[in-house]
């Protein structure tokens, strides 16, 4: 039987990561897999963690994915990835927007933040893809679309066509954003390619 993958979206409040995983689904789903998904809201309106477990294969039974099982972590800000590395599997490797945005314990100066966070993120992953997602977005005329940008880059690491990328991002991004989506999209996918 044919592994089930499993992508780990991590991220904050407001960065787009649930928008992230529905297109994500709609992709896997439209290429003719099975898909479970899981979402775990940490105060997500207010700039805490967001957590999206997305599995998919020929067969899925559980949208839980174990520590250490994670095929790729696509991460929307630094400290979010560093968090998210225990997740990851040996082999894994870690789509990280270089974004850092502070916690409140940062804020209110309880601690600090880990200034070697992308080292140890390079350290722990087999492989790491690092950029300025958000200065890409900006780029296309669209500075809330770091979440399309890391899906286009995501979009170049994984055996579907294109096309099926393209039609759920139709489906799913309202018709006045959806230019400037493409267009971060395309970007992104430029990226993964290189």
């Amino acid at each position: 039987m044919p592994k089930t993958e499993n992508i780990l979206i991590v991220g904050v409040g407001g960065q787009g990561t649930i928008l992230a995983s529905r297109v994500l689904s709609g992709v896997v789903l439209a290429a003719g897999y099975d898909v479970k998904v899981s979402e775990i809201h940490g105060m997500s309106q207010r700039g805490g963690s967001v957590i999206t477990q997305v599995r998919f294969g020929e067969q899925v039974s559980s949208p839980i994915i174990q520590p250490g099982e994670a095929d790729i972590i696509l991460a929307f800000e630094l400290l979010e990835a560093l968090r998210a590395l225990p997740s990851l599997a040996k082999t894994g490797e870690i789509i990280v927007n270089t974004q850092q945005m502070n916690p409140m314990p940062v804020v209110t100066g309880a601690m600090e933040y880990p200034q070697d966070a992308l080292e140890r993120i390079q350290e722990g992953a087999a492989a790491t893809i690092a950029l300025d997602a958000l200065e890409m977005a900006m780029e296309c005329q669209n500075p809330k679309g770091v979440n399309v940008v890391l899906l286009g880059v995501l979009s170049a690491r994984m055996d579907i066509p294109e096309a099926i990328w393209l039609n759920v991002l139709k489906e799913t991004v309202p018709a006045k954003f959806l230019d400037a989506n493409l267009a971060a999209f395309a970007a992104g996918r430029a990226y993964g390619q290189k």
